[in-house]
């Protein structure tokens, strides 16, 4: 004899409760929505991770996360609207500046951010993708060859963000100038190894594809120091992949680095 079938009288309810608080959590704003289009604020795309959100907006990744109020750098959502300036005045500005973290944050991962049921994201405004501080005179940085090797690819901006500098594996990489590293890993996808220099508010210098890191997250370094190890790491061969980007954007390195 069959079992008689069994009645769940309260899965009704329970599943109009859910679908009901899952309404609500759709409809409530991300965090930031508020500054969504403003001068200093980023609205996460597809793809996004905070380090690549730092290298694109000319800021460490965990300036951001700080000023941006997050526990939890992999935490961030398609929607989201981060704080990529920092405060005018005041001390989070000085600690920005001098490269303290107030509190700690956990290191973002490799995955990007995704679509999937996320809330649809804010449009942004043109400046909003970057801090609006023009450049001074005082910015400017003397910047040297970060390798000795022969040039393979040139600047281009849509295919080639940089300079492709060929070596052997192992040969040096070297910082291009004083400065503080805002990013030493692996966690942006085509970098392979990768080492980001920040050196003020106007330029980042980027190293990647290197066998070795040789230097930490926060630590200052000094132009011509060796900062890493030449290698093939998400590359098709042993080079290094060298940016200048001003203020996030990158810049062809032949207006910067002395003729040799």
């Amino acid at each position: 004899m069959g079992k008689a079938p069994v009645e769940d009288r309260g899965t009704s309810s329970a599943a109009s409760g859910l679908a009901a608080a899952a309404a609500g959590v759709a409809s409530k704003p991300l965090p930031g929505a508020e500054n969504a289009g403003k001068p200093g604020y980023y609205t996460v795309k597809p793809g996004d991770t905070l380090i690549r959100i730092g290298l694109e907006t000319g800021q460490s990744w965990k300036d951001i996360a700080r000023w941006s109020n997050l526990e939890n750098a992999n935490l961030i959502e398609v929607g989201q609207v981060l704080r990529i300036a920092p405060p005018a005045t005041g001390a989070a500005a000085v600690a920005a500046d001098t490269g303290v973290v107030t509190r700690p944050v956990t290191a973002p991962a490799v995955a990007p951010v995704t679509s999937g049921s996320a809330a649809k994201p804010a449009p942004v405004a043109p400046s909003a993708a970057s801090a609006p501080a023009a450049a001074t005179a005082e910015d400017e940085v003397p910047f040297i060859w970060p390798a000795s090797g022969s040039l393979l690819a040139g600047f281009d901006e849509v295919r080639n963000k940089g300079y492709d500098i060929a070596g052997k594996a192992g040969d040096p990489v070297l910082a291009a100038a004083d400065v503080r590293v805002v990013y030493s890993g692996a966690g942006l996808r085509g970098y392979g190894n990768l080492v980001i220099l920040k050196h003020n508010n106007t330029y980042l210098t980027a190293y990647a594809h290197n066998q070795t890191l040789l230097v930490k997250e926060d630590q200052t370094v000094r132009r011509g120091q060796k900062i890493a190890e030449m290698g093939s790491t998400d590359a098709d061969r042993v080079k290094l992949h060298f940016e200048i980007r001003r203020q996030g954007k990158p810049v062809d390195p032949a207006r910067y680095l002395p003729s040799r």
